[in-house]
């Protein structure tokens, strides 16, 4: 049985404003010119990566201009006069790697905190230069990561603000469904991906989820929170554990420590706001936004008829309280819910192959200790996450019900990271991780045909389960030799539910063969316990073992100037323990959710004997902003394959073999931007429908002989950008056009069978969606 839901969306968005006329901010160094222009403040504190302290007397300059200044004793800095525009902050001092901070917006008559750390140089190498920090050593030295800014992410064209969507860039990210923003990485499924926000984990941060996996519709996260993002694609350390392929660690920014900012916004995420400033006597910030999406307005007023209209909003804060310069508290909430409601005569005008209701909601609130003891930092956060679902569905062609669906999931965690350095050349990671887990199932299934003709009969799910999670975790960093830097780890993890326990080592190393080029590489065990939801249909699938995989990562990094870095990165992955339903061997399930609704239609007892293999390899070209330029090119080849219950090797459902993506921009002057984004990739793998017998039961039946042999037409999309920032003397306005698909690739999502007609039917994926925006500051 399939589930398929259709959003068609085009907003067109005309605001008039009657506004002064703005002054535009030109490239100066001239004193009396920033008098009479808008100017703002650029403030930060600058502390020591290892130890962890604040450094004095560091030099501070702005790109472009004459400005610059010196950190005080407390490492704090200011530059005022900084005429409004974007620039790059520069960061020196004897001893330590420069660093250097592209996109940093001045706004007129308000203040920017940039807050960073610098590394100290372990040793001063005969010949070896150091170059200006554009890629901070992290970014250089680990494997498979990649980080973005949040200006990088709020402007990326094709992403509407949307952290996940700008992943779909990268070499390591498959394309399947520009519907969906879920991360297919180095060939895993959308269950294998983790997120941290401030140190606090986070099940999913996208609106109408699928449940038991991290994908969804749109994201969830506000992009004006974020300040910087962490993406791992493999070998990450021993301190991120119950997942198979990636975690994105996101950090979101600290509101004003000076004054009132507030802001407006209206985009294809919705309509919302941002208000932010100090608390009382000065010893902390907040940090606030709320949004609703405005689709169902539009429709309501323009009286369009028989349309789906997916309702949404979301809430998020962040306050921070300063102990001390030692001891800061941080409380981080985030909230979003989801509504879509469709009868059956709005789903026969809109070929909708069910109807009914979906109501969900999803919370996390918690908070984070962070303390500074000498050479050691700790984070310690509690938190405690909820998962709503209210769903309710029926079948267009019979009327039939199929599926109710009301679970709660609820999970309190406690997580403590700590890291201690003992000198420049050697540190350790250590912590623990404990989480409760508390599971409420009233879920009904009705008798259906599955996906190879076979009966299955109705299932009620009424059951409550708790299960724990705890988990230890220790890693030690040394340089043995001047230009070797290693780390070997270890993770322990145990499941009470299924009983399971782990010991998952992992092994990192950096080598740098010149001043611009390093080689590293990694290896590591990695478990993830299944979801809930699968775990709990039968009360002998608690006996299941947790799916592994284990990383093999090899690559090379060369910076090609101070601002262009090249990667080039082999990889394999060798999953064990995936789960199968006997009644269909062949069939991969934890890939299910691409042709069937999420996992809630497993009803027989699973055995654990699939097994998956991904390789591949992947290059990237990224440069940052200093010049006007700034882009990202990169390609990858890679083969995801998958052995079922019939012991026969196929290939997966998200194996596009081949992946080409160009995304960049031109940014003449402060006040314009021109970006666009180009993907293509092969066609992924389906299985063609066993025509005879789908016509005969009117019902989608897979030919059970050619699993996944057939392939849809190849994927390629142009996306374009264009951004247009108007400055006044207290505020200023951002005006933005986008077009996604810009040349209207028609773009096939699916195959499926249309049980109104009774015949094959295609999906397609977004043709040409023209996108406006408008971000008011003040």
């Amino acid at each position: 049985m399939q589930y398929h839901s259709q959003v068609v969306t085009t907003l067109a968005c005309w605001l008039t404003a009657f506004l002064p006329q703005p002054t535009q901010a030109q490239p100066t160094n001239s004193a009396d010119l920033r008098q009479r222009q808008p100017t703002g403040t650029v403030k930060g504190q600058i502390y020591s990566r290892a130890p962890r302290a604040t450094l004095p007397g560091v030099i501070v300059s702005v790109d472009g201009t004459d400005l610059a200044s010196n950190s005080g004793g407390d490492g704090c800095f200011t530059l005022e006069g900084v005429p409004v525009g974007s620039y790059t902050i520069q960061f020196r001092m004897i001893g330590y790697r420069p660093l250097a901070r592209p996109d940093v917006i001045v706004r007129p008559n308000r203040i920017t905190f940039v807050d960073v750390e610098l590394e100290r140089l372990a040793v001063e190498l005969e010949g070896i230069v150091v170059v200006s920090g554009y890629f901070p050593a992290e970014e250089i030295q680990p494997t498979s990561i990649t980080a973005y800014s949040g200006e990088e992410i709020r402007r990326a064209p094709g992403s509407a603000g949307d952290v996940s969507r700008i992943l779909a860039t990268l070499p390591s990210v498959a394309k399947i469904n520009d519907q969906s923003n879920s991360l297919i990485v180095r060939g895993g499924s959308p269950i294998e991906n983790g997120f941290f926000v401030d140190n606090v984990e986070i099940p999913n941060i996208n609106h109408f989820p699928t449940q038991g996996t991290s994908g969804g519709a749109i994201g969830l996260l506000n992009v004006d929170f974020i300040q910087d993002v962490s993406f791992r694609t493999g070998g990450f350390s021993a301190s991120y554990g119950d997942r198979l392929s990636s975690v994105m660690d996101i950090k979101f920014r600290e509101g004003n420590r000076n004054e009132f900012d507030g802001q407006l916004d209206l985009s294809f995420a919705g309509l919302g706001g941002v208000a932010e400033g100090p608390l009382i006597s000065d010893r902390g910030t907040w940090l606030v936004s709320a949004r609703r999406s405005y689709l169902d307005l539009i429709i309501k007023m323009a009286d369009v008829g028989s349309t789906v209209a997916p309702r949404y909003g979301d809430y998020q804060g962040k306050l921070v309280y300063d102990f001390s310069p030692n001891h800061k508290l941080t409380f981080l909430g985030v909230m979003g819910y989801d509504q879509m409601h469709s009868d059956s005569a709005v789903a026969v005008d809109n070929a909708m192959i069910v109807f009914g209701d979906q109501d969900l909601n999803m919370s996390t609130a918690g908070a984070n200790w962070r303390a500074i003891w000498g050479a050691g930092v700790s984070n310690t956060s509690l938190s405690y996450s909820s998962s709503q679902y209210d769903e309710y569905f029926n079948e267009t062609s019979s009327g039939q019900h199929l599926i109710t669906n009301r679970s709660s999931e609820r999970t309190l965690t406690l997580r403590n990271v700590n890291t201690f350095d003992f000198n420049a050349a050697s540190s350790i990671e250590l912590g623990v991780e404990v989480k409760h887990v508390h599971a409420q199932y009233d879920n009904f299934y009705a008798e259906y045909t599955d996906a190879l003709g076979g009966a299955t009969p109705e299932m009620f799910l009424e059951t409550t389960t708790n299960q724990s999670k705890v988990s230890a975790f220790a890693s030690y960093t040394a340089r043995p030799a001047d230009r070797l830097t290693a780390t070997i780890g270890v993770r322990a993890d145990y499941h009470s539910f299924s009983d399971n326990r782990h010991l998952s080592p992992r092994l990192s190393f950096s080598y740098r063969l010149g001043d611009r080029t390093t080689a590293i590489g990694a290896t590591g065990l990695y478990y993830q316990s299944l979801p809930s939801i699968l775990l709990s249909q039968n009360e002998a699938n608690r006996e299941l073992p947790d799916p592994r995989a284990v990383h093999y990562v090899l690559g090379l990094t060369h910076l090609l100037t101070d601002h262009t870095k090249f990667t080039l990165e082999v990889y394999r992955k060798e999953y064990a323990h995936f789960p199968v339903d006997p009644q269909q061997p062949a069939l991969f399930t934890v890939d299910e959710l691409f042709y069937r609704y999420g996992f809630f239609l497993n009803h027989e007892r699973l055995s654990a004997v699939g097994e998956a293999k991904t390789n591949g390899i992947e290059a990237t070209v990224q440069k940052r902003l200093a010049h006007e330029l700034y882009g990202l090119v990169s390609a990858s080849y890679f083969r995801s394959q998958y052995m079922g219950g019939d012991m026969a090797w196929r290939d997966r459902v998200f194996d596009n073999r081949i992946v080409l993506s160009l995304e960049g921009g031109y940014k003449p002057n402060s006040t314009w931007e021109f970006s666009a984004r180009w993907i293509c990739a092969g066609g992924s793998p389906y299985t063609p429908f066993d025509l005879d017998q789908s016509a005969a039961l009117n019902r989608a039946v897979l030919d059970e002989n050619r699993i996944n042999e057939a392939r849809y037409p190849a994927y390629h999309s142009l996306n374009i950008r264009a951004d247009r920032r108007f400055n006044f003397r207290g505020s200023s306005v951002i005006v933005y056009a986008s077009v996604w698909n810009a040349y209207n690739r028609k773009n096939v999502a699916s195959y499926y069978w249309n049980e109104l007609e009774n015949g094959p039917d295609i999906v397609y994926q977004w043709s040409a969606l023209p996108i406006f925006g408008l971000e008011y500051e003040f």
